[in-house]
């Protein structure tokens, strides 16, 4: 599983560590759905490998918001993802942000969820911002969704 964030926040680019500002839900959410046994700070990012999961981000210019990139830097992200999904062949690639997935790789009306397209072999998941400003899902919520994500990875008719 590689789980792709949108772009670094100003304090992911200063540690180098992913989703590391506090009110980001992202490590509570991936403990609370079942990825891995216990929750992990940021710093301990490279723990993931042990758990079969990378991490890295559709843009890689830090910004304050999201909203900061262009569509053009969107798409020049999902180019580059490609090509690294193609690279590494991860079984599924998790976008962590509907509207970057939809941005970066031209799918308008794509939802939460399994997406059709595939690169390669590879399924491909929207799963909700875990960023503390998308209030329109909870930690809770969040978790079954990633909950469902991590079920049809383990499923053996993925």
């Amino acid at each position: 599983m590689l789980f792709c964030g949108i772009n670094p926040g100003l304090l992911s680019a200063a540690t180098g560590h992913h989703f590391a500002r506090p009110g980001n839900r992202f490590w509570p959410v991936l403990h609370l759905s079942g990825f891995t046994p216990r929750r992990l700070d940021p710093a301990e990012q490279e723990e993931l490998l042990t758990y079969r999961l990378g991490i890295t981000n559709v843009v890689a210019r830090a910004t304050a918001r999201a909203d900061e990139l262009s569509a053009e830097e969107f798409r020049e992200g999902g180019r580059l993802l490609s090509a690294k999904v193609e690279l590494l062949r991860p079984q599924w690639l998790a976008v962590v942000g509907v509207t970057a997935y939809r941005t970066a790789f031209g799918e308008r009306k794509a939802q939460i969820g399994p997406q059709e397209r595939t690169i390669g072999s590879t399924r491909i998941w929207a799963l909700p911002n875990p960023s503390g400003l998308n209030a329109h899902w909870t930690a809770e919520s969040m978790a079954l969704e990633y909950a469902r994500l991590r079920a049809a990875a383990e499923s053996p008719d993925r």
